[in-house]
């Protein structure tokens, strides 16, 4: 990998989203790197304060509804392009959500952790309420703190490094268009291909789980509820 493509996809929550990009943008990084915010039809408020961060901070915005009609979530398209730049240019994929904030060396240190293994996939970083607990979707990770767990089981797109290798084998013109989420397949699509999957819990980052889809935290308060949505409704397919 000769550089990053760093991406958030984010659909509104724009306060959480701010705090995404500034631990980003002050990130201790050397590795050659862009960073893109992908906006997945937020409101016209939240895309015009996008628009403002953007011109002062100096990252790309690429408003998607620019590109697609298609409804929110369009984490497939997203994947898509970015795969598609990030193959052009011999560059991993470093996806940040908008419900994580990193610490300054988290970004480096994912590359640096990568690179070191070639066999890796997907390099991960292990996410961290505010009191530095390990939180949802890593909570099978406690009692593994301070360690570098080769996964078996799937990485969270959270925080996590799809490095080149993965973007050569695994094809995202060919992920089931019909789905929402893709950090499951692509994690046992590496595995399938004999890559493997680090998850790094010697590098925490804070995560407020689902900040731009709140009534995904049903799951954990009524999940019946939750569940009678997402299958009614169609959504969350993952």
């Amino acid at each position: 990998m000769e550089k990053l493509h760093i991406i958030t996809p984010v659909k509104d929550s724009i306060d959480s989203t701010i705090d995404t990009i500034n631990a980003i943008m002050a990130s201790e990084i050397s590795v050659p790197h862009t960073y893109t915010v992908f906006n997945d039809f937020s409101t016209p408020e939240n895309t015009a304060r996008l628009a403002s961060e953007a011109q002062e901070k100096g990252f790309s915005l690429v408003n998607l509804c620019d590109i697609t009609t298609h409804p929110s979530p369009n984490y497939l398209l997203v994947l898509q392009m970015t795969q598609k730049k990030a193959l052009e240019e011999n560059a991993g994929v470093l996806i940040v959500e908008s419900d994580v904030t990193v610490q300054p060396h988290t970004l480096q240190a994912l590359y640096d952790g990568a690179v070191a293994r070639p066999d890796c996939g997907i390099a991960a970083a292990v996410t961290v309420d505010e009191n530095g607990d390990i939180n949802y979707p890593y909570k099978y990770a406690i009692g593994k703190e301070n360690q570098v767990v080769d996964n078996k089981r799937h990485c969270s797109f959270c925080c996590s490094l799809l490095t080149l290798a993965l973007l050569r084998t695994v094809d995202f013109q060919q992920l089931d268009a019909t789905k929402n989420w893709f950090d499951v397949t692509i994690s046992h699509e590496s595995l399938a291909r004999g890559l493997k999957n680090y998850l790094f819990t010697t590098l925490p980052v804070l995560h407020r789980p689902h900040a731009s889809r709140p009534w995904k935290l049903l799951k954990y308060k009524n999940p019946l509820k939750y569940y009678w949505l997402k299958f009614t409704r169609g959504q969350d397919k993952i």
